[in-house]
């Protein structure tokens, strides 16, 4: 088996670097940051996400149930600390979700909408501030082809921030679409582009929904 992570001793203890997240931006990097996804839950009969960094240490993980909540999904860091909670938005048509600090069930930071469109398109999806300060904020779309994982995602001024992209073993061979890469660019938080790997498989994702229930 192509090995995904190779420092996994050292990921028990890994903590992730997160700012404020203020909007969508904060991250303190001056370079990009390349994230390994591996579409896998750490535990056992789990469904979800492992994601590491480039020396492989743990960054962020995503864990879900059956006996879960309905309707949601946390984005936790490498000690299992909340940093994210999406939750689909109640009595709204379409794909629509929001996005929340921690796991805070009132003022989200973001709105996320699926692009729905009969044509041919190479728009996937919306993300829109809220709340309070919003104006301040960054809209952001989301384009490509996310079955292929070959994405990415622009600010308003059409600077792409964050990229997904399949990824190669030190072989040269193509890994399958269970494992691929995440390249944040400086300015962009990546607990934030995680968010956006996450919606997006519940949009689009062949394997169904990160949610069971």
């Amino acid at each position: 088996m192509t090995k995904v992570h190779p420092n996994a001793a050292a990921a028990a203890v890994a903590e992730l670097r997160r700012a404020e997240f203020p909007c969508a931006g904060g991250a303190r990097a001056t370079e990009a940051e390349v994230l390994t996804v591996w579409r896998k839950s750490l535990l056992f009969n789990g469904n979800g996400f492992t994601v590491y960094d480039s020396k492989g240490n743990l960054v962020f993980r995503v864990d879900n149930y059956s006996t879960g909540s309905r309707g949601e999904v946390v984005l936790m860091d490498a000690a299992g600390r909340p940093l994210l909670t999406i939750r689909r938005k109640k009595l709204s048509l379409g794909d629509h979700w929001l996005i929340y600090n921690g796991e805070e069930a009132v003022n989200p930071r973001f709105a996320v909408k699926k692009h729905a469109s009969l044509l041919h398109s190479k728009a996937l999806a919306r993300v829109t501030p809220c709340g309070s300060g919003a104006k301040s904020c960054l809209a952001y779309d989301i384009e490509g082809s996310y079955s292929h994982r070959c994405c990415a995602v622009y600010d308003d001024r059409r600077q792409q921030l964050a990229e997904i992209k399949r990824k190669e073993s030190v072989h040269g061979i193509t890994l399958g679409h269970d494992v691929f890469r995440l390249i944040v660019q400086p300015g962009l938080d990546a607990s934030f582009a995680m968010a956006m790997v996450i919606l997006l498989e519940q949009m689009f994702g062949s394997r169904g929904s990160l949610l069971k229930g």
